[in-house]
């Protein structure tokens, strides 16, 4: 694939050693980053860590970047990686492979509220309120959001995290967390839905 001209020209600040660029990269990820280590790891201090050298691997490798996959998949595959490493040898791991119903069966709307893509068929229009009262409204509905992300089990926030937050590919997603097509696809659904269903009181939804 080729780079979005945006990304292709952040990498090229990035091998040219430019700060502001990297601290752009930070910001964009940092949070994503420690959502995803963690669910490897149930262990925040150790996700941190495995974050930290994740960033010094991009930075020392990025000359080994080919530019065939968005740098942010790159970076989160990186991360997976060095996380199955340090859980693995500190006894600590989550096996993403082995799926577990009842540690995942949180709770589901029926298909008919979702498109073909997954997505809410019938988004809130009060969203799109732009007014003052509006815009304090959004503020808090953000707010619930990300509690109803941090309150998800760990596989269900690990893939929400990569597919909506970070807009990362369904089959990126799964590479990356090392689970099946099928496993990415229910996880995802059951996560959304959990998330819909905490907003609803604040939307009006139906």
């Amino acid at each position: 694939m080729n780079l979005p001209a945006t990304e292709d020209a952040l990498v090229d600040r990035l091998a040219a050693g430019d700060e502001r660029a990297f601290l752009e990269l930070v910001g964009r990820h940092q949070r994503a980053m420690l959502a995803v280590a963690s669910t490897f790891t149930g262990n925040r201090a150790l996700a941190e860590e495995i974050v930290q050298e994740t960033w010094m691997a991009v930075v020392t490798g990025l000359d080994r970047f080919e530019r065939r996959s968005s740098l942010k998949t790159w970076i989160f595959r990186i991360l997976a990686n060095r996380a199955r490493t340090r859980a693995t040898r500190e006894a600590r791991t989550v096996p993403f492979s082995a799926f577990d119903e009842a540690e995942d069966g949180g709770p589901a709307v029926p298909t008919s509220r979702f498109d073909g893509r997954g997505m809410w068929a019938e988004p809130p229009q009060r969203w799109a309120d732009t007014s003052a009262a509006g815009l304090l409204e959004r503020a808090e509905v953000r707010r619930e959001i990300d509690a109803a992300i941090e309150r998800l089990p760990p596989r269900q926030r690990a893939i929400l995290v990569l597919r909506d937050v970070e807009g990362v590919e369904a089959a990126e997603a799964a590479e990356v967390l090392g689970i099946s097509a099928v496993n990415q696809r229910v996880l995802l659904h059951r996560a959304r839905a959990a998330v819909r269903l905490a907003l609803e009181p604040l939307l009006g939804g139906a």
